[in-house]
């Protein structure tokens, strides 16, 4: 199993990266929170990976945190969190945040999440509180700060991670001329975070 790749970026999408390793390009899948600390594309990346395998498919995700894999990992054990449920998880919070959820049993906040609905954010607030002596992390922890997202083709890529936690297009276009401000000169991860209050 894949555990780590280390190599060339050549591609980067909200969605996934495509991360050339002597000369093989591999398709690896990401939440929005490891797109906002990509690097330039040809710039070396290193990404801790989880490889799912199914019987007619492999697939890589990738995390540039070792927590972030965990939490990945744990996610998808609890029942009806599917590997895409928990990108999108990912991508509607940070690591610390959801842990923070967990323990603070906020199923509002949970249930925010575009997939995350009543029910299964209870499942994840009642399951992944028993797994999470496993990560480490205390529920006071806060996040790093993430690098700048680039402000190249801004607006299809906040479309394209808002259509990658599940809304329609039409509703990210709608949201996204709601809060751009062409003076503001907002980052990708400004103008997603934004929108998504708009949504919610």
């Amino acid at each position: 199993m894949i555990a780590h790749l280390s190599g060339k970026l050549i591609h980067k999408s909200p969605a996934s990266v495509v991360v050339d390793v002597q000369g093989v390009g591999y398709e690896v899948f990401i939440p929005l929170t490891a797109y906002y600390q990509m690097p330039e594309i040809g710039a070396v990346v290193s990404l801790h990976i989880h490889t799912h395998l199914r019987e007619e498919s492999l697939k890589l995700f990738g995390f540039q945190e070792a927590a972030d894999k965990q939490m990945f990992e744990l996610l998808i054990r609890i029942n009806k969190v599917g590997p895409k449920l928990a990108v999108a998880i990912l991508s509607g919070m940070t690591t610390q945040a959801l842990t923070q959820a967990v323990f603070n049993h906020d199923i509002s906040r949970l249930s925010g999440i575009p997939g995350v609905g009543r029910k299964t954010a209870e499942r994840l607030a009642l399951e992944l509180k028993d797994k999470l002596s496993e990560l480490n992390l205390e529920p006071g922890e806060t996040a790093s700060s993430a690098g700048q997202p680039p402000r190249n083709t801004l607006h299809d890529d906040a479309v394209s991670a808002l259509v990658n936690l599940g809304y329609k297009k039409a509703q990210a276009e709608q949201a996204l001329k709601k809060v751009w401000r062409d003076e503001a000169k907002p980052s990708l991860e400004e103008l997603i975070r934004d929108s998504l209050n708009s949504l919610s």
